[in-house]
């Protein structure tokens, strides 16, 4: 259960009203590293999250604090709209230079489909997409994407507050720039806490013990006159398992030139012959080999 309060996190002021600024201030809340992904991704982490406690209610506190952020953000982006013309004329606006900055510059959406509001959309008016967002229920991956995003976005709102003089907005945004310095802090932090508590290890290395123990830890350079061998990623010991870094200067390709079966003839794809006759495909076939497939799965099950 969730509680609104009606106080803003932070007192949102607008000197001046600035139509073509709150289409700007739209990328902070529905782009891809706005304040609607974070609030999403962090929801989500938390609703998903397998260990009760401290991780679980530190996820929680930031993504309740992030849907704060997208109020005041809206809450902003209300108050630049204010007096925003909502229906004009080709000669009001030649006789006012003003008002045809102002309407040249403005997203028509904020007056046509929010009546002076935010919108869930970017700067570009594409709408929000549950797509940005990262939950994957690991949470050492997890808390890498939330530093990213939250790093990301700070240099737009960082971008942003360059972009104005108003001093209301740059109070709000050096808020949110406070804000994000300290989320980005937060989650590092986050990660030495499962590497202290044994959940988990420098990096995601799930099924460590089956990888091929050579491609590991081999740096393979593609450009002879690369100087990327001078880094530390191309020479001295791993970080994980401390093995002697490999740097491929030549990389040697497989055998494999990567040769496609011959194709379904009922499909009509342009093919030379070469790999044979294509077997036509059926409907029947792909359910046989459906049932195949569960039947060993099964048969492996009880084998192991």
């Amino acid at each position: 259960m969730y509680r609104h309060v009606k106080n803003l996190q932070f007192a949102v002021k607008v000197d001046k009203p600035d139509a073509l600024y709150a289409m700007k201030v739209q990328e902070l809340i529905g782009g891809q590293f706005g304040e609607m992904t974070v609030m999403m991704q962090y929801l989500f982490q938390g609703w998903n999250c397998r260990i009760p406690g401290k991780y679980k209610d530190m996820i929680m506190d930031i993504g309740t604090e992030e849907i704060g952020h997208v109020e005041m953000l809206s809450t902003l982006v209300a108050r630049l709209l204010e007096g925003a013309p909502s229906e004009t004329t080709e000669k009001a606006a030649a006789a006012n230079p003003v008002l045809a900055a102002v309407l040249g510059g403005m997203n028509p959406q904020h007056a046509i489909v929010s009546g002076g509001g935010a919108l869930p959309t970017n700067s570009q008016g594409i709408p929000w997409n549950a797509g940005y967002i990262v939950a994957s229920g690991n949470l050492l991956t997890d808390f890498r994407s939330n530093a990213h995003a939250e790093g990301q976005g700070r240099l737009q709102t960082s971008r942003l507050y360059n972009m104005t003089d108003d001093p209301g907005i740059k109070a709000t945004l050096g808020y949110n720039l406070a804000r994000d310095t300290w989320h980005q802090q937060q989650w590092l932090l986050g990660i030495q806490q499962l590497q202290d508590d044994g959940y988990a290890d420098i990096i995601e290395h799930s099924n460590f013990e089956n990888e091929d123990k050579v491609q590991d830890h081999t740096y393979w350079a593609f450009d002879a006159d690369s100087e990327a061998g001078a880094g530390r990623w191309a020479h001295g010991s791993t970080l994980v398992d401390e093995q002697e870094i490999i740097f491929l200067a030549e990389p040697v390709a497989s055998d494999d030139i990567g040769l496609l079966p011959a194709p379904d003839p009922r499909l009509f794809a342009t093919y030379d012959g070469s790999q044979g006759k294509g077997k036509p495909g059926t409907g029947g076939a792909a359910h046989a080999q459906g049932v195949a497939n569960v039947v060993n799965k099964v048969k492996g099950a009880f084998e192991s």
